[in-house]
């Protein structure tokens, strides 16, 4: 664990202080700290916020640092996975390879947590797992990965996938993933029995990519409120996407999300530019755990995407019409504290006790950091530095 003595910083933009750092947390805040024996790193007036948190990733699937590809995704989701599924092998796209890569684009960009979902399928089989888990271990003291064990080809219309399901739940992944139940596997009742007997087994929790939209999206939403209800899993499962949310028939989005809140069911949005979203102020008023993430970056799927949790702030600003300070803040809440009451990260904040996950941004407020998203001046975990203008300070080839 490090110790550090953190001078001249300003926790989110406000006045300037010293932060002293023992055993990676943070032990004290305020001015005239001692640092007798310790390291002292000057922050020169920059704002200090928590690690970002991205909470909903895809670090198996990226392409990034592999040159470029052309990209040749159909147009529906079964076709984006199918052309998946096949370029994996045939392009060499190695998970342990490709999610190291971007463990150090994350780092460099200030995030410290990682929500990954990874595929397991019956062609890939636990390859997928294996790499990422094998990053995460390999980068335990730079990174707080948590891997979900996602069936990215269905899970009723593919068998043998549930039990590969079971045994990286066994082995390490730390959540029980699902997919569009009606219009993947057209089979909720079997999809959704089948995750949440997952969860009961294993005991950990759940996060369901939801695309369908409209009625279909809100038949599968009451299906999984319905469950969380019943098997007493309240604050244990997200949904990820939740398109249905952003329906025409606000009366009925209003319904299901004080459902949502009842059962403490969070969400997880990419604020995407080209699909009806949940109203972040609704979800908010609500008192519904909101995260964000950048989904999947350079892959197979899409070109776009550089795992930039600043960034991912200001896409969720401008998808929302976010224009006061204030609203511009809680984008950012979004990406920080948000992620991090999702994914239930011990300690985590700028307060004395918690863990110093630190990153600096030379920037007069809070908001501009959003909007300007200057290179990290510096990025603590646990106290020791792994990035520094914008460059992270490890390798990983």
């Amino acid at each position: 664990m490090t110790d550090l003595l953190l001078t001249n910083v300003r926790p989110f933009g406000g006045a300037a202080t010293d932060i002293l750092i023992r055993n990676g947390r943070i032990e004290s805040i305020g001015r005239g700290q001692s640092a007798a024996g310790m390291p002292v790193e000057d922050g020169g007036g920059a704002i200090a916020i928590p690690g970002l948190v991205e909470a909903h990733a895809h670090l198996d699937k990226s392409m990034w640092g592999m040159g470029w590809q052309v990209h040749q995704a159909g147009p529906s989701l079964e076709d984006k996975i199918s052309n998946e599924r096949r370029l994996r092998r045939e392009l060499n796209i190695d998970p342990e390879r490709q999610s190291a890569r971007q463990v150090a684009l994350a780092a460099s960009h200030g995030t410290t947590a990682i929500r990954s979902h990874v595929d397991i399928d019956t062609d890939q089989k636990l390859w997928c797992f294996e790499g990422v888990s094998a990053t995460r271990e390999r980068f335990r003291d730079v990174m707080d990965i948590e891997i979900v064990a996602f069936p990215q080809s269905g899970l009723m219309i593919r068998p043998g996938t549930l039990e590969l399901m079971d045994e990286a739940l066994a082995n390490g992944a730390d959540v029980v993933g699902g997919l569009d139940p009606c219009g993947i596997d057209r089979d909720p009742k079997g999809q959704l029995d089948a995750i949440f007997t997952l969860s009961q087994k294993h005991g950990k929790p759940i996060d369901i990519h939801l695309h369908e939209p409209d009625e279909l999206g809100a038949f599968s939403m009451e299906m999984i409120i319905e469950r969380t209800r019943a098997l007493g899993l309240r604050g244990k499962v997200t949904i990820s996407h939740a398109f249905c949310l952003g329906m025409t028939d606000r009366a009925r989005a209003a319904a299901l999300t004080e459902q949502l809140a009842r059962e403490d069911i969070a969400l997880a949005t990419t604020a995407p530019a080209s699909r009806p979203v949940p109203a972040a102020m609704e979800i908010r008023q609500a008192g519904i755990r909101l995260c964000a993430g950048s989904d999947g970056i350079r892959d197979t799927w899409s070109p776009y995407g550089n795992l930039d949790m600043l960034e991912r702030a200001l896409l969720i600003g401008l998808r929302y019409n976010f224009r006061q300070d204030a609203d511009v803040e809680y984008a950012l809440h979004i990406c920080t504290q948000g992620g991090a009451d999702v994914m239930e990260l011990r300690d985590y904040g700028l307060r004395e006790g918690a863990f110093a996950d630190i990153v600096l941004l030379d920037t007069e407020t809070v908001t501009e950091a959003v909007v300007a998203r200057p290179k990290r001046k510096l990025v603590l975990k646990h106290g020791k530095p792994v990035a520094r203008d914008g460059q992270a300070l490890f390798d990983v080839e």
